[in-house]
C-alpha cells in the first residue's frame, strides 16, 4: 500500500507518519518500527570519507601521518620508541597500569558464576596477566594490538595455555573489518577464525575505523623536530669547538695537488701537525657568529610536549619514582589516564576472551568481569580516627556512607534476632542538641556517682561544645582529624581536676567508712 500523505498549508506534502498535530495536520496512520539493518555502513562506497570498499580488499588507515609519511607501515611509530623521552614515558604509563592489582570477580551470584569467575582467575594467574597487558597496552601506542590465544583442555575445561602478542603491522583489516594476517604466499591477507585472535583498539573517534589512532600519530612530529633540532645542534657545536680549516692553492695546480690538500686538511681534524706541499698555505676560520643558539630550548619544548602527549603534563621522566609527575593536579592527570586505559584493556578482554572461555565452559553462566583496582589505597588509621573523634562529638556516618566509604555492604547483626538485641539509636537531627556523654557509668541508688556526676558535667558540656565548634569548621575527616588533637592539649582541665579531686577524698573517705563499720 501506497503511503498516505498529507498537505501542510504550505502545500507541501509530508508523509503522514510525519504529520504534527499539533499544528492541526493529520495523525501517524502507522506505528515506525526499529530498523535492525545496518544503514551508514562502510562498505560498496557508502563511506563518503573511504571511496569504494568490499569485504574482498583491505581497507587503509585513515591516519594520515601514517600514510603520507610511511606509506601505511607501522614501522614509523616503531621508530619513535627509539627516542628516550618517549620510551621514558610511555614506559611509565604502561607501568603504572600493571602496577595495579587486577581482580576477577562473578558476573552473577549462582553457583555456575562463581565457578565460571574461579575458573578464568586460575589461567590469569598462570599466564602472567600482568606482562600480557604490558605487551597489549602498546595497542595505545600504535591504535591496535593483536593476541593469538593457544588453547589446551585441563580435564573437560577449555583453558588458555599462552597469550602470544602479536606485531601489529602483520594484521590488516579487509573491508567488512575482519582481521586478516599478511603472509609472502597471501598479500591480502589470510582471514583468520573466529575467537581465536583477541583485538584491542585505543584512541579512534569512531567505529569505523577499525586500526584506532595510537600516540604515536600525535608524537611523529615532535619527535622529528627534536631529531633535527639535535642534528643541527651538533653541526653548530662543532663549529664552534673547533674552527674550520681553510687551505688555498696556486692557479694551475693539478688534481693530485688538489686532493692532497683535501687531505691534509682532513687530518688537521685529528692529528696535530700535518704535512702539506710547498706553496700551499692552510689557515683556520674561526666562527664568526655571536649569541647564543637556541636548540636546547627547542629540545626540551619538544619534550614537554611528548610528555603532556603521553602522560598528561611535563613532569614525567624526571618526576618523583612511583609518581608520574609531582604537582598534585599532574597527579589527579596521571590517575585519569591510569585508570582510562586499565578500564579499556579490561573491557577488551571482557568481550572477548572471557566471553569465550565462559560460552564454552560454563554455558548460561553470567559472564566474570577482569578489573584492576586504580584506586588510591585508603589511609584505613586516620580515617578510623576521625570517625572516632566524631562518635565523641556525638556524628557517626550513615550505613550509605560507610558502605561507600569502605567500598562493602553493612549487615546490622542486631537485626538478626540477637536475644535481647535493640535497634541502635537514631542520629539526633540537631549536632548541638546531641546528648552530652555521661561521665560515669552508675546505678541511680549510687547517690555518690550521681553527685559526682552533676559536678563533672558541666566541664563535660564544655568540652563538647568546643568540639562541635571544631567540627562545624573542618573541611573533612583528615581536617576533623588534625584539629582534635591540636586542640587536645587547649581543653581546660582544671575544674575538671578540682572535681576529680574532691571526688577522690570522698571516696577514700567513704572507703574508710565502711571498713570502720565492716570492723564493727
Amino acid at each position: 500500500m501506497a503511503d498516505q500523505h498529507v498537505k501542510r498549508p504550505s502545500g507541501v506534502l509530508v508523509p503522514a507518519d510525519f504529520a504534527d498535530p499539533a499544528i492541526g495536520e493529520l495523525k501517524p496512520t502507522r506505528t515506525v518500527r526499529p530498523d535492525p539493518n545496518q544503514i551508514a555502513t562502510t562498505l560498496d562506497g557508502r563511506d563518503i570519507t573511504r571511496g569504494y570498499v568490499t569485504p574482498q580488499i583491505l581497507m587503509l588507515p585513515q591516519d594520515q601521518v601514517l600514510r603520507q609519511r610511511g606509506g601505511g607501515d607501522l614501522r614509523l611509530y616503531e621508530d619513535l620508541l627509539r627516542d628516550s623521552q618517549v620510551a621514558a614515558t610511555f614506559q611509565q604509563r604502561r607501568g603504572a597500569v600493571v602496577s595495579k592489582e587486577w581482580f576477577v570477580e562473578p558476573g552473577g551470584t549462582r553457583a555456575i558464576d562463581k565457578k565460571a569467575a574461579e575458573s578464568l582467575k586460575a589461567q590469569l594467574a598462570d599466564l602472567n596477566w600482568d606482562a600480557v597487558t604490558d605487551k597489549m597496552l602498546y595497542g595505545r601506542f600504535y591504535g591496535y594490538s593483536v593476541a593469538e590465544l593457544l588453547y589446551g583442555r585441563d580435564g573437560r575445561e577449555v583453558v588458555i595455555d599462552r597469550i602470544k602478542v602479536r606485531k601489529a603491522r602483520r594484521f590488516r583489516f579487509d573491508g567488512a573489518q575482519r582481521l586478516r594476517l599478511l603472509t609472502f604466499g597471501d598479500l591480502m591477507g589470510e582471514l583468520l577464525p573466529e575467537r581465536k585472535f583477541w583485538l584491542y583498539t585505543a584512541g579512534t573517534d569512531n567505529d569505523d575505523e577499525p586500526y584506532g589512532l595510537g600516540l604515536g600519530h600525535f608524537l611523529y612530529w615532535p619527535v622529528l623536530f627534536k631529531r633535527n633540532g639535535l642534528r643541527f645542534w651538533l653541526i653548530f657545536l662543532e663549529k664552534f669547538g673547533m674552527p674550520t680549516a681553510k687551505g688555498t692553492y696556486q692557479a694551475g695546480a693539478t688534481y693530485e695537488e688538489k686532493q692532497r690538500l683535501l687531505q691534509a686538511l682532513s687530518a688537521i681534524t685529528t692529528d696535530s701537525g700535518v704535512i702539506i706541499p710547498d706553496g700551499m698555505a692552510i689557515e683556520l676560520i674561526e666562527a664568526a657568529r655571536s649569541g647564543t643558539a637556541d636548540y636546547e630550548s627547542l629540545e626540551k619544548r619538544m619534550d614537554d610536549s611528548i610528555s603532556k602527549m603521553v602522560v598528561g603534563h611535563t613532569g614525567a621522566a624526571d618526576a618523583t619514582p612511583g609518581r608520574l609527575g609531582g604537582e598534585s593536579m599532574a597527579e589527579e592527570v596521571r590517575s585519569d589516564l591510569v585508570k582510562a586505559d586499565a578500564d579499556e584493556m579490561c573491557s577488551s578482554f571482557n568481550a572477548g576472551p572471557a566471553r569465550w572461555l565462559t560460552d564454552w565452559n560454563y554455558p548460561g553462566a553470567a559472564y566474570p568481569r577482569v578489573w584492576r583496582q586504580t584506586k588510591e589505597p585508603t589511609d584505613w588509621v586516620n580515617m578510623s580516627t576521625a570517625i572516632s573523634n566524631l562518635a565523641k562529638a556525638g556524628y557517626r556516618p550513615t550505613r550509605a556512607k560507610m558502605e561507600e566509604m569502605f567500598d562493602t555492604e553493612f549487615e546490622d547483626i542486631k537485626s538478626q534476632g540477637a536475644p535481647g538485641a535493640t535497634p541502635p539509636p537514631e542520629p539526633p537531627s540537631d549536632p548541638s542538641a546531641a546528648p552530652a556523654p555521661s561521665f560515669a557509668e552508675h546505678a541511680p541508688e549510687d547517690r555518690l556517682a550521681s553527685q559526682l556526676d552533676r559536678r563533672a558535667q558541666p566541664v563535660v558540656d564544655k568540652w563538647v561544645r568546643q568540639i562541635h565548634a571544631i567540627a562545624a569548621d573542618a573541611t573533612s575527616l583528615p581536617d576533623l582529624s588534625r584539629r582534635l588533637t591540636a586542640a587536645f592539649s587547649e581543653l581546660d582541665s582544671k575544674e575538671f581536676a578540682a572535681v576529680m579531686s574532691h571526688a577522690l577524698t570522698v571516696a577514700n573517705l567513704q572507703g574508710r567508712a565502711d571498713a570502720s563499720d565492716e570492723a564493727e
